[in-house]
This record gives structure tokens, sequence and C-alpha cells, in this order.
């Protein structure tokens, strides 16, 4: 597979995006990152050689040429993007239409980081790259749920009429070090209020589910992905279903936490069941996770704990 290759990231401070990023200056590319901080942070890439450029995907990017562009700008926390809607969904839309006019004319190979948001409250189940969801479109969530959907047709026309070269992931929950201990989701919220001893907040009856994949197996997919032919959407994720009630008390466990467990409303459009169908992903990428739940968990634990008590 060539290296050395000139590699455009946006939102590489991020959790996904720095991991990402430091896999590929690993493999000896010349990496540039693309970020404008809304959350990603600059210490997520110390010590790695890249250049970092401050700028807003949504507006004026620099039209700078580049072998790939691996398209990770987003807020993917549903605290941030109910927090900023207009800019998730801008992000999303006209973000991606700009680096797509970058690939088109610099004949650059793209991968969108689409997400499992766009099948929304799933009525299959689990859920495959076939299933076209079932989406609120005026919902709280709609901003990040909708753009999704609309980054992957913007995708899609361009490669229909322009023939630029895409590839579109399907990312499903992910975990691990360089979380944002504020994220709001799930996996960085239980294991905080588990170390601190404090009650773990679960909403709903914790019956819903979810399934969590470790962030070298996501990386790793990514890679394959834009690596392979395969235009997509592909799924990434871990097709290990667990309830969220499970996960507070496989964590609370881990951590010898004595937290109670204190149940909330569950939040509207949540989805009541998400979990991805791999096929496609194992017979096309020959790609699947290889970090067990029990084993990631111990990692991100011991990761919040080096921010929490350092």
């Amino acid at each position: 597979m060539k290296r050395n290759k000139k590699i455009l990231i946006t939102g590489g401070a991020g959790f996904i995006g720095s991991h990402l990023t430091e896999r590929l200056v690993k493999e000896g590319n010349e990496v540039t990152i693309l970020d404008n901080f809304l959350s990603g942070k600059k210490e997520n890439l110390k010590e790695l050689k890249v250049k970092i450029i401050k700028a807003d995907i949504s507006q004026k990017i620099p039209f700078l040429e580049f072998d790939e562009i691996y398209h990770l700008a987003s807020l993917a926390s549903p605290v941030f993007y109910q927090k900023y809607p207009i800019e998730t969904i801008l992000t999303n839309s006209l973000g991606t239409y700009n680096l797509l006019l970058l690939a088109k004319e610099f004949n650059s190979k793209i991968l969108f980081t689409s997400s499992s948001e766009v099948y929304g409250n799933p009525l299959q189940h689990p859920q495959k790259e076939e299933y076209w969801g079932n989406v609120n479109p005026i919902g709280v969530r709609s901003c990040y749920d909708e753009s999704k959907r609309i980054g992957e047709t913007l995708m899609m026309d361009f490669h229909r009429e322009y023939g630029v070269e895409i590839r579109i992931a399907r990312i499903f929950n992910t975990y691990g070090p360089k979380m944002n201990l504020n994220d709001g989701r799930v996996v960085p919220n239980f294991i905080k209020q588990a170390l601190k001893n404090e009650p773990i907040t679960i909403y709903g009856d914790g019956k819903q589910t979810r399934s969590f994949c470790y962030i070298s197996d996501t990386i790793e997919g990514l890679i394959k992905l834009m690596d392979s032919d395969y235009v997509g959407p592909v799924n990434i994720g871990n097709p290990k279903e667990i309830t969220i009630l499970e996960l507070a008390e496989r964590i609370k466990k881990l951590t010898n936490s004595k937290s109670e467990f204190v149940f909330k409303e569950l939040p509207k459009d949540d989805p009541i069941r998400r979990c991805p169908n791999i096929t496609r992903a194992k017979e096309i990428l020959k790609w699947e996770p290889n970090i067990g739940l029990e084993e990631g968990l111990e990692k991100a634990v011991n990761w919040f704990k080096g921010v929490i008590f350092s």
C-alpha cells in the first residue's frame, strides 16, 4: 500500500481524528489538520509532526492539493450538536460541498465519516447499509442525523456527476482514550461518574441497546475503506449489542465504584436499539473489530483515571 501520501484530515484535533492522525503519521504520511477547535483540542495532537490550519470548512477553506481527504469534521455528541445545531448542519452540508470541490479540482480521494445516526430510531435490526432509516426531520437530533444524510447525498452526486473518488463510512458508537470528559456520551459519562463515586445517570429504563467499538478498531476500518476500491456506504462498528444498564454495571464493577444508579427520562428521539450489520465490511474490507468490550473499557478507564486524578 502506497504511503508517504499528502493527507488532509478535517476535524483532526477531535477524538477519532487525532487517533487517525497518529496512525497515518506513524505510517510515514504528510498530514495536514484542518479544525475550527470548537470541540477538538490541540493537546490531542501533541508530539505529532503535522501542519495545523485553524479554519471552518463551512466557510472558505485553503485550496491545497492532497492525495486523500478524511472528512471527520463535525460535532458528534448530542450535547454539542444540540448546542450548535446550525454549525453542525453547515459543517456536514456546505463543509462537505467545499471539500468535494477541493477533491474534484485536485483529483483527491475523499472519505466522509457518516454515522449510524442516519438510521435514526431504526425499525430494522441490526441495521444494514441498504436500510434507509427512520429519522425525525424536525426533531432535536435532526441537525446531525439529516446533515449526515445530506453529506452522503452530496458525496454520491459528486461521484456520479464528476467521477470524484469517494468513500462513505457509517460509524457506530466509538470509545477510548482522548474522549472529551464532558462529551455527554454514555461511555465518558459513566466512567467519569463511576470514578468519582457520583450517581451514574441512566436515561430511560436502561434497556435500550448500543454497540461499542474501540477506537483502534474504528481507525483500522476507516483506513481499510480508504485503501479499498469500494465507494460505500460501509458500517464501521462492533456488532455485539449491550443494554445501557449492562454497560453501567460493567463500568461500575471495573472501577470498583460505590456509585448508585439514577434513572432519568429518556431524551426525545433517542434510539431504542442500535447495532450494525457488518457483513459488508467483513466481505469487502476483510475488517471486523478485534478489541472486546472488557479490554476496551479497561483501556478507557485507565486513560480517564489519568485525566481526572492527575
